[in-house]
């Protein structure tokens, strides 16, 4: 008996609703992980943007670790964007409505990108993962196993300049080219290390590569849109 072929489902319509002018705060796909900057209307990685959700109060406030309800709107990581978003009314657009853009927005932003990046490095140090001390740090970039060094931005020049050296002779840091390969981070004070460490007089760390390295690299990252991470020793 000649089987009956079932008729082939038609294809469904195309959808003829216009995209939302805000990108969807949804988790993304494997083949769509980017945001649209409110700003720059760029579409970029979530990991060098920002979202930011409405407060109950209607006040705009930063979700850095992307995880708070709500829908979201996404800037780059970036005083300047951050400002222009708050000064041109786009957050209001965003959330469709009049929100609270607090004073001093984008250095509350930087303050708490700073605050994350010290309790990741206190994180570190308990885990038994931090190397500390300029001998130990020195030791490790030689032998190529830093990913991140973390210098005091008030310890002595000197002394950076070694760690540094030290990165380059382990062919993790390449001074024409320092975007690529091992972060240097200086933009923390000895009394701001020594307190999120609980130990004193902090000028060296590092963290070899490993999960607290790529979160620290990342927020990194993004803190450098409102300080330099490496200003030059004087």
């Amino acid at each position: 008996m000649t089987q009956k072929q079932r008729p082939s489902p038609k294809p469904p319509k195309a959808s003829s609703a216009p995209e939302p002018e805000t990108p969807d705060d949804a988790e993304p796909s494997p083949k769509e992980p980017l945001r649209q900057c409110l700003v720059t209307r760029e579409r970029l990685p979530k990991e060098v943007m920002i979202r930011f959700v409405q407060g109950p109060e209607g006040d705009v406030v930063p979700d850095l670790a992307a995880k708070l309800p709500g829908r979201g709107a996404w800037v780059v990581a970036d005083r300047a964007a951050i400002e222009a978003a708050a000064k041109k009314g786009l957050f209001a657009r965003a959330f469709g409505g009049p929100v609270r853009v607090p004073e001093g927005f984008a250095d509350r932003i930087e303050a708490l990108l700073v605050r994350r990046l010290l309790d990741l490095l206190g994180q570190a140090r308990k885990a038994g993962v931090l190397v500390l001390g300029s001998t130990s740090v020195q030791t490790a970039a030689r032998a190529g196993e830093i990913a991140a060094l973390i210098e005091a931005s008030d310890g002595a020049p000197d002394g950076r300049r070694k760690a540094e050296s030290a990165l380059v002779c382990g062919g993790r840091y390449d001074r024409a080219r320092p975007m690529e390969g091992a972060l240097i981070a200086a933009c923390f004070t000895c009394s701001e290390l020594s307190l999120a460490l609980g130990r004193e007089n902090v000028i060296h760390a590092a963290l070899p590569e490993g999960g607290f390295a790529v979160r620290f690299l990342a927020d990194a990252r993004r803190l450098q849109g409102f300080r330099a991470l490496s200003p030059e020793p004087g």
